[in-house]
This record gives structure tokens, sequence and C-alpha cells, in this order.
């Protein structure tokens, strides 16, 4: 299946899908001076409650309620890959009062994955990059190895036997195991999950040897001893698991992976909301307080990137994942 490229300015939304979940409020507001408005900002977020876009939404919806001296309201929408989110967004006011906190991959990767009748970049745009995660490679306790060099030997000795879980089909996660595969001469089997939560669960029951999962999702368990860490897909080595190395230093670049969470907004928001809202969370971003929270869920702080370079960026990502997955004849569901 041929999937066509983004054209990020010029699409319009067709369907939408809708859903509904409680709004959570954070702590009453500083009382400082006059607040910048009166009507509370809303921040809606395409992960459930307790996700790892979920976490860095309070994080800087915290930041945001005092920089900007208004109540932020945490709104998770899950579901439909950010598709329902993306919806939600699509049908508040467009007064600067609603955003949008996702993944870069809503853009970049679902729309290879689901058959969706709604194009997640047609409408909504990516004001700034807030904090950024990588893979971690995990296995079980009992897998008889303790770095890449020995996971890749153990591999080989058991051709055809060893697979290696993603939280989902298609993704970044389960084209990293494919890269691992080609760069070391593996036939690892992957086996697609809906979700971080059941992958996990299966590898630490012994189910599935290995998982390629997002940092901050895997990170309890690795630092619970429940899950040993082989090596990350970040460019250096994550402040949140310093004695892990990276793929790129143990001779595998190829399989370097970066996901950004930022701050997401429609063309159609009033050019001086969003650049309040964008300076507001450059400036939170700075803060040493919140560097420290991001890295501690094993974030880390995103990149001042402007909006135009952030969307060049995720049409080079959605062009790279879509001819990765084309090359293995991978199908959207």
């Amino acid at each position: 299946m041929k999937v066509s490229s983004f054209d990020f300015t010029r699409r319009h939304l067709s369907t939408a899908l809708i859903a509904l979940a409680g709004a959570i409020v954070l702590g009453a507001p500083e009382v400082r001076a006059q607040p910048a408005s009166d009507k509370p900002l809303r921040i809606i977020v395409s992960a459930p409650a307790g996700g790892g876009s979920d976490i860095v939404a309070r994080i800087l919806g915290d930041g945001l309620q005092k920089e900007l001296r208004q109540t932020v309201v945490v709104d998770p929408k899950p579901g439909a890959g950010g598709a329902i989110a993306v919806n939600d967004l699509m049908h508040s006011p467009q007064d600067g009062s609603t955003v949008l906190v996702g993944i870069s991959g809503m853009v970049s990767e679902v729309p290879h994955i689901l058959k969706l009748k709604i194009d997640m970049a047609k409408e909504i745009k990516p004001l700034a990059e807030f904090a950024r995660f990588g893979l971690v490679l995990v296995g079980h306790p009992s897998v008889p190895a303790r770095t890449v060099p020995e996971l890749v030997s153990y591999v080989k000795a058991n051709p055809g036997k060893i697979s290696y879980a993603s939280y989902s089909a298609g993704t970044v996660a389960h084209v990293a195991g494919l890269k691992l595969n080609q760069a070391a001469g593996l036939d690892m089997t992957h086996v697609g999950y809906k979700g971080s939560a059941p992958g996990l669960t299966d590898v630490m029951g012994g189910h599935v040897p290995l998982m390629f999962d997002g940092m901050s999702t895997a990170l309890p368990m690795i630092k619970a001893n429940k899950l040993k860490a082989f090596a990350v897909t970040l460019p250096e080595r994550s402040p949140a698991l310093p004695n892990v190395p990276t793929f790129r230093e143990l001779g595998y670049p190829g399989i370097e992976t970066v996901v950004w969470i930022g701050l997401w907004v429609t063309p159609s928001m009033p050019a001086d909301a969003q650049a309040r809202l964008r300076q507001a969370t450059l400036k939170v971003m700075e803060q040493k307080a919140v560097r420290d929270r991001l890295i501690e869920y094993g974030f880390g702080v995103g990149q001042p990137r402007t909006p135009e370079e952030l969307v060049n960026s995720l049409q080079a990502d959605f062009e790279k994942n879509g001819e990765m997955l084309r090359a293995i004849n991978f199908k959207p569901e």
C-alpha cells in the first residue's frame, strides 16, 4: 500500500472521532499579579492518564500555570493513535485556550500503522518540542546475556527461537528490532502488542525474552531489577540510565531513534496566542526543576527548534518510516 506524504498546511479535516474523558485540574495557580487570562488553559493529551505524554503534560502544565498565571487543566483523550485528541482540539475554541500535548509519532508513525479517516497532520502544527526520549532494549532477567555483544551471540546460537516485543506493530520500536536484525545478522521474530503495559508484562512474565520500549515506561521496571537494560537508541547515554550504553557506541548507529513530545495547536489559532504559548513553553524548559523532573521520569529536555524546523523533521521522519515499512510489506490495520 502506497502511503502519500503529508501536506502540513493545505488539507482540511474530513472525519472525526469523538470520545469522552474526565478532565483533571492541576493545583490552584500561585497568587500573582493579573493573570494572562481568566479562562483556563486546557491541555488535551493524546495518551491515557499515567502514560508518557500525560506525565510530560503535567510537568509542562505546572510550569505554564505559573508562567502564564492562569489555571491549567490536563484532559487525557487517548485512543486511535491520537486521532481522538486531534479531533477534540479541532472542535475546541480557536482562541488560544486549548492546546494538545502528544508525541511526534502521531504524525510521523500513526498514518502508516492505522487506517484512519482523519489525517493527523492536516490542521495541527507543532508549536514547541518540550521533551524527548529514546527506546531501550530490555530483557527478562533470565536472558543469559549482560551486554549487546553477548545478546547477539545468544540469539545467533538459537536461530529462529528468539523473539522481541514492541508496543505496537509498525512503530519505531518494531523497526528498531528489524534494524538490529539487519545490522547484527540476527533473525529475531517480532511480537506486536497494543501498548507498552501488556508487552512489558509478558516480558517480565518470561513469555517474550526481549522488548524495545520507550524509556519512560520501562524505567521503573529496570530500576526495580525486574528487567535488564542492554542499550538505548539515544545519540548519547541517558542521565536516567548512565550505565547503559547507546547502540551507537556499540557499533550500531543505524538503530539511533529519538521521539519527542511537544505542544501542538491549530494553524487557525491567532498568531499572538501561538507566540505567547511558545515563549512560555521555552521558558518552562529552561527551569532546572523542570529539567530534573523530566530526567527523573526518563525523558530528556526538548530542543528549542522552530515550528518550521519541527514540521520539516516530521515530514522527513514520516517518509523514512514509510520507506522502512514498505520494505517489509507492512500493511496498516
